[in-house]
Order: structure tokens, then sequence, then C-alpha cells
């Protein structure tokens, strides 16, 4: 086998079909805080921006309404798309900073909105998950600046805080 020749360095976008379009949009604007990259208002793709991105390109989640085509030939479709369970996508993992967490919970605290919070003690890492307005799982991930290699006691996550579970 020849030498591929490249490397991807970062992940450039996530685009989601909705069912609920208007209410995806506000969640992810309102909620999470997102940022718009553009009106979202009068548009039947919302490009939302994460990060600055690699190389330019700025890390992007974009929504879709499910009947609009996209980027890449992508169809439009005329039925909904399965979401929660149904659906293919697993989850959405968005990165911040460790010491930013208990203000993610405060903040859903305060919007009585469904959490829970997970440890994977393999690798440092600490997520608070709840459910976007199509069911999607949504988890807001740091890393324990304190985690070392040698703290690792386990190879999967380990549910740490059930809150607001209905």
């Amino acid at each position: 086998m020849t030498e591929r020749g490249f490397t991807v360095r970062a992940l450039g976008e996530i685009a989601i079909r909705c069912v609920d379009y208007p209410a995806m949009v506000a969640f992810y604007r309102d909620v999470i805080g997102l940022e718009p990259m553009r009106d979202t208002e009068n548009a039947p793709i919302a490009f939302f921006r994460i990060a600055g991105g690699f190389a330019g390109h700025t890390a992007v989640l974009a929504l879709f309404r499910h009947d609009t085509e996209g980027a890449g030939q992508t169809r439009a479709g005329d039925r909904q798309p399965a979401t929660g369970p149904g659906s293919s996508l697993h989850h959405i993992a968005l990165s911040l900073p460790w010491e930013e967490q208990d203000a993610v919970i405060a903040w859903y605290e305060e919007l009585d909105l469904e959490y829970h919070v997970e440890t994977f003690n393999w690798v440092g890492w600490r997520g608070v998950f709840t459910f976007d307005p199509d069911g999607n799982t949504v988890e807001l991930v740091a890393k324990d600046p304190s985690w070392s290699g040698s703290n690792a006691t386990s190879s999967s996550a380990r549910p740490s805080d059930d809150r607001k579970s209905q």
C-alpha cells in the first residue's frame, strides 16, 4: 500500500438535518450559546461558529431543514429524519474548559433542563449531557486538569451525577 499523503487535523463541520428547525436554531443559539455566522431567520440552513478551527476553516455546526439540499450533493428528504435512538447520530460533543462545567450545570438547572454528568476515567474527561429539541444527545465535555494516565481505573464511562432525569 502506498502512503496516504495527508493527515486530518480537525473537525470542520457537523451538519444535522432537523425535524424542528426553529427550535433547534433557538436551542444551539440560546441554550448552548453558539454564535450564528449569518442571519438564521430567513435561511433554510443555520451555521454556528464552534471554534477557530484549522487553517482558516472555522469549526461549524450546521443545522439544515430536513427538506433542504446541501453541499456534497446531499439530497433533501420529504420525510422527517429519525432522531434520538432511531438516528445514526449517537451524540455531539462540544469542548469547553473544566472550570466552566459547573456553570453549564447551573445554567441547565436554571432552565429546568434534563441533564446528567458522566466521567470517563480512562481518559480524564467529564461530560454534561442533555438533549436538543430533536432528541439528539448533546455533550459539553472537558478534561480534568489534574488527570494523569496513571489514575485511569476504567475503560468505560461511569455516570457520576444524574439530575433532572424525567
